[in-house]
């Protein structure tokens, strides 16, 4: 064969570029219609438009006024008469007698609330009555037992009629007549009792009254100083239990705090086992780096109700969780680290006649210490987060109390509270640990 017989059945490089051009071209748009694809797929699996349809978009409205606003509850016993009014319902929320709030009306027997923009209920002896502007009056009697309505007609869908039960859901607040109790529902915006109850002399006082009472008003209990009862009432607080919180905060940060000093403390010396250049023997390394990864493959989570069941429920636990997962994490990244070294700086020690102790002192821990501080105090501050949620399975921290309000399903601006306390204390680890990483690491 000639030499330009051979040329000519050689590609050109104009030819091979021109395909390595089409090949890379027909790659980019093959995967990106293959995760297309797979997304579609996804979609139809996971039945994406039935979830879509099912939605309760008025329900997730109603959950998130409830997240920054409180309910009043205005309740009258059917049987016995007897009417009480009390914050989200409950007895620790209770107006005492003698002290109702001014848009609750008591004459005798009949009991007139005003829900606002004209909207008003009244409850006497012969039954309830709410007026809706717009609408017209609503009347509820009990006869034969049983609540029995006379409403202009058709019934709109926001009120709902049962054999034994009326409800009505309006703007300004909701009704709900049934044989025992007839209870109406106010709506306010804010965090009511947050700072003194009820029963507290300083509740329903402003900003200026307060100042004065704690700078020179005279003592409301002679015994402490106004200032110092402010102080044990809202730290008391019965509502909110402030001393409560305050303790859980402390007991998560503590669990984060314990969990991964701990791991980090036992993953160092371990880590020198899975190292390359400081193990020698093949199966105890292997044996390291699969214990590593035994110990990560399993989640914290499975880790934390493994031990709440070996240990009992306890801050403790949610700790030694902790720190059992992250010795996975931490001796990988710390064994890799020492393979990392520069061998050079432990020679130098080497030659100095310093003994493997003393190498190690001084000519590895040096090296790896920016690493090493810098992981460690990224997984305290990711540990805060988990702590609660650990918290909330072996019944400790914040996690707990976040877990019990939700569970009554009822307290949601306490769960608001908890998850701004739980944002705020992450951002609290994130700084803190970020100016420790400049203190330590970069010595600013």
């Amino acid at each position: 064969m000639t030499a330009a017989a051979a040329t000519s059945l050689t590609p050109s490089l104009a030819e091979t570029v021109t395909r390595s051009f089409a090949r890379k071209r027909r790659m980019a748009l093959f995967i990106p219609a293959l995760i297309l694809a797979y997304l579609v797929y996804t979609a139809i699996s996971f039945d994406v438009a039935g979830l879509w349809q099912r939605a309760r978009f008025d329900n997730a409205a109603i959950l998130l006024s409830d997240f920054w606003s409180h309910k009043t509850h205005v309740t009258r016993d059917n049987r016995t008469g007897k009417v009480e009014v009390a914050i989200e319902g409950e007895s620790k929320g209770t107006y005492p007698p003698g002290l109702l709030p001014d848009w609750v009306t008591m004459n005798g027997t009949t009991t007139t609330i005003d829900l606002g923009t004209g909207h008003s209920v009244t409850y006497d002896d012969a039954g309830a009555r709410m007026i809706v502007p717009g609408y017209g009056t609503i009347d509820i009697r009990p006869e034969g037992g049983r609540p029995v309505l006379t409403a202009p007609e058709p019934i709109p869908d926001w009120i709902s009629v049962a054999p034994n039960k009326v409800s009505v859901t309006t703007e300004a607040g909701r009704f709900n007549y049934t044989r025992s109790k007839v209870e109406t529902f106010r709506y306010q915006a804010g965090w009511e009792l947050w700072f003194f109850t009820l029963d507290s002399p300083f509740y329903g006082k402003g900003i200026g009254e307060l100042a004065a009472l704690a700078l020179w008003g005279d003592r409301v209990d002679p015994a402490r100083s106004n200032i110092g009862h402010m102080l044990s009432d809202f730290w008391t607080n019965k509502m909110w239990r402030h001393g409560d919180v305050a303790w859980a905060i402390f007991e998560t940060i503590l669990m984060a705090f314990l969990g991964t000093m701990t791991a980090a403390i036992i993953a160092l010396p371990m880590g020198f086992l899975a190292a390359r250049n400081f193990m020698p023997l093949g199966p105890l390394r292997f044996a390291a780096r699969r214990l590593f990864d035994f110990i990560r493959g399993v989640d914290g989570l499975i880790w934390t109700v493994i031990l709440s069941r070996a240990f009992g429920p306890g801050p403790m636990t949610g700790a030694i969780a902790i720190a059992i997962t992250d010795v996975g994490s931490f001796g990988k990244m710390f064994s890799e680290a020492l393979e990392n070294i520069d061998e050079k700086q432990v020679e130098g020690i080497r030659s100095t006649g310093a003994n493997g102790l003393q190498r190690a002192r001084f000519g590895v821990i040096p090296q790896i210490t920016p690493v090493l501080l810098s992981q460690v105090l990224y997984y305290l501050e990711s540990n805060t987060r988990s702590a609660t949620v650990i918290g909330a399975i072996v019944g400790g921290g914040i996690g707990l109390l976040l877990t019990q309000a939700i569970i009554t399903q009822k307290d949601w601006e306490e769960v608001a509270y908890y998850m701004v306390l739980i944002v705020l204390m992450v951002m609290l680890m994130d700084s803190l640990s970020g100016w420790l990483r400049r203190k330590l690491i970069k010595g600013q």
